[in-house]
């Protein structure tokens, strides 16, 4: 890349670190519709054939809900990239106490709130971070629960010699 490209901000990134990220702080994303299109795909993508996210006629006379449900997987997948962002300076760690709580139905539209919940220095360069999620359907309903992990580069990794649960490992 040519030195005048790369000195341009990259558009929709991020570069917070550990010391930026707020305890406390709640952020809301936009909503979004999941469409026949979008459920499909997804589906496809991951070879989910199951009856109740393929088969209209079976989700409807033999299923429990009485239509076609959106896989969960998708739920996930879409309700924490609502609210994903581009940091250059977090990396995902895992997910934790992951629920679906209510089945979500194609046509339903659907967002998601985000609440930073701690942070926790780690390594000696950088932090762990755990934040819930939360995606609603409608008007407010529920439906599905989990913690993200992130470890997150700190800014000034020096302030935290000696402060840190793993030291001297990466």
């Amino acid at each position: 890349m040519p030195p005048q490209h790369a000195a341009l901000p990259v558009w929709n990134a991020e570069n917070w670190f550990y010391e930026d990220w707020p305890v406390g702080q709640e952020i809301r994303s936009l909503r979004r519709t999941i469409g026949e299109g979008d459920s499909h795909l997804f589906n496809v993508l991951v070879t989910d054939m199951h009856p109740y996210v393929q088969d209209e006629m079976f989700a409807a006379r033999e299923g429990v809900f009485g239509r076609r449900l959106v896989a969960g997987a998708f739920v996930f997948s879409a309700g924490l990239g609502l609210v994903a962002t581009n940091c250059v300076n977090a990396f995902s760690y895992g997910y934790d106490r992951l629920r679906f709580i209510k089945p979500v139905f194609i046509g339903d539209t659907i967002y998601t709130i985000r609440t930073n919940l701690e942070k926790t220095p780690r390594y000696p360069e950088l932090g762990l971070i755990r934040a819930r999620y939360q995606v609603f359907r409608g008007e407010g309903e529920l439906v599905l629960s989990c913690e993200h992990l992130q470890t997150v580069k700190y800014k000034n990794p020096a302030d935290f010699v000696g402060k840190t649960e793993r030291p001297g490992t990466a």
